[in-house]
């Protein structure tokens, strides 16, 4: 009897003294799995590496290669930067993508790469107009001559499409104090209704697609670091809303403002 349990107990003291190996062979597949993880996470593509870096760079307002006014767009369908011909044909005629192809068109030919500038985020496209001796008088609400033309075109292109837009009001950071306007706030609130009366009084836009709002300069596209930077920033945001038939392919939507992507249709081919 007691060899019995002499033996039994042998037994159970051999199988515990093994137990060592299920460790063992949990860290070494641990230990696989993390070198697996570091390995992938080194091997960098150096190309799309760059584009983030770039689109980042222009978020944030540093410098552009090409010379101000320009992005130039890589021709690989993975890029993160849209390339403005892509885009047409990820959609129907209509739809956002070809809206951004007919303004960017027009903007090439008309020279106005400083003037009208576009970019994707999540809510839809976003048409940006510089204010400043284009759309309006530095301090002043009223639409100037040349602002009708630019304006006239992008209501011609929206027209027949069922997106909602939305006009946003911008400035810089400079204070304002006027009778008229006490603060940027008025200032950019009565700018972004100009532009919604105009669409809608002389482009025939109807009331119900449309809505102003002004923001101050609570939402600056670049740094008010410099007065190129603040003439960025004093700007009227035309915003195609992304709705309906207007579905923006989502490869070209972008997750945060440092990724917002500028062009302003003069992308080399």
């Amino acid at each position: 009897m007691s060899d019995g349990e002499g033996d039994g107990g042998g037994g159970h003291d051999n199988a515990g003294s093994m137990r060592w190996l299920l460790t063992y062979a949990d860290m070494i597949t641990l230990l696989m799995a993390f070198f697996i993880m570091m390995y992938s996470m080194s091997v960098l593509n150096l190309a799309k590496f760059q584009e983030v870096a770039f689109s980042i760079r222009s978020g944030f307002g540093g410098p552009l290669e090409g010379g101000p006014g320009m992005l130039t767009f890589p021709q690989r369908k993975d890029s993160i930067t849209p390339n403005i011909n892509d885009i047409a044909e990820s959609s129907g005629p209509g739809a956002i993508p070809g809206v951004a192809k007919e303004i960017s068109e027009y903007v090439k030919q008309q020279g106005l790469g400083g003037v009208v500038r576009m970019r994707v985020e999540q809510r839809g496209l976003v048409v940006s107009l510089v204010t400043d001796e284009v759309l309006f008088d530095l301090g002043r609400a009223e639409l100037r001559p040349r602002a009708k033309g630019i304006l006239s075109k992008v209501a011609d292109v929206v027209r027949d499409i069922p997106n909602d837009i939305a006009v946003e009001g911008h400035t810089c950071d400079l204070p304002i104090r006027t009778a008229q306007f006490p603060s940027n706030w008025e200032l950019s609130t009565t700018r972004a209704t100009m532009v919604v009366r105009f669409l809608i009084e002389q482009k025939g836009i109807p009331p119900r697609r449309t809505s102003a709002a002004g923001y101050a300069d609570s939402r600056p596209l670049v740094p008010n670091d410099s007065e190129a930077h603040r003439v960025l920033n004093r700007r009227v945001d035309i915003v195609i809303l992304d709705q309906g038939m207007g579905r923006i392919p989502a490869e070209m939507r972008t997750r945060t403002q440092a990724q917002n992507i500028l062009w302003d249709g003069t992308e080399q081919q």
